[in-house]
């Protein structure tokens, strides 16, 4: 009886991962799969017309950029400092200060600054058509376009979780290991799409 009293508390202590999250992993991987599609369709267009790149990339506002990249690099720490509040049990602020901040407040923030990267990119779009670069003018354009697109609606879809996640925190009475799970598994698709558009970054406005 002690045996098998022993074998069932091990049971119990035994940790197994979350479904959700490994499976939110391999999403991502899937993930990776397609934005390697895009960067080989630039890469291959780039290689057939390097006069069309060089002309066409001395367009992009370089600085615009970067500031808008840092904003998005900004990003990732508010939300891992609200993955840090949520694995605390904590969904709101317990003082003023930002060290007491909750899940809450820092998704809160982390979404502002997602929506200020994604209008920022929005308003570069409009002052590259403005020059006369749109999506149709050259095989550069496309593929700018394609592949900035897309990660931008990424950008999109993770704003979008992030208000239901503040959703949930508000609707649930007791804050807990599912709320918790669920603001996790937003900051994995949240870091991984600040990590690709690093890359994109350094690809499309610094590789030559």
């Amino acid at each position: 009886m002690t045996t098998q009293a022993t074998y069932n508390q091990a049971l119990r202590t035994v940790k197994r991962p979350d479904p959700v999250a490994v499976g939110t992993i391999v999403w991502l991987g899937s993930e990776v799969m397609f934005f390697a599609g895009l960067f080989a369709i630039y890469f291959t267009l780039r290689s057939t017309s390097p006069e069309l790149w060089a002309q066409e990339s001395s367009l992009l506002n370089v600085p615009f950029a970067l500031v808008n990249t840092i904003i998005l690099i900004a990003s990732s720490f508010t939300c891992q400092a609200g993955v840090f509040a949520a694995e605390k049990f904590q969904p709101y602020r317990v003082g003023k200060s930002p060290r007491q901040w909750g899940m809450v407040e820092w998704f809160f923030l982390t979404f502002a600054l997602g929506a200020i990267f994604v209008s920022g990119q929005v308003w570069e779009y409009s002052q590259l058509v403005a020059e006369g670069m749109s999506i149709s003018s050259s095989s550069y354009a496309s593929a700018f376009y394609l592949t900035t697109g897309f990660h931008a609606l990424h950008v999109t879809g993770g704003l979008i979780a992030f208000l239901l996640t503040i959703g949930r925190a508000y609707a649930v009475k007791n804050f807990g290991r599912k709320e918790m799970t669920t603001s996790i598994v937003v900051s994995y698709y949240w870091h991984f799409v600040d990590v690709v558009w690093v890359a994109l970054f350094i690809v499309i406005y610094f590789l030559k």
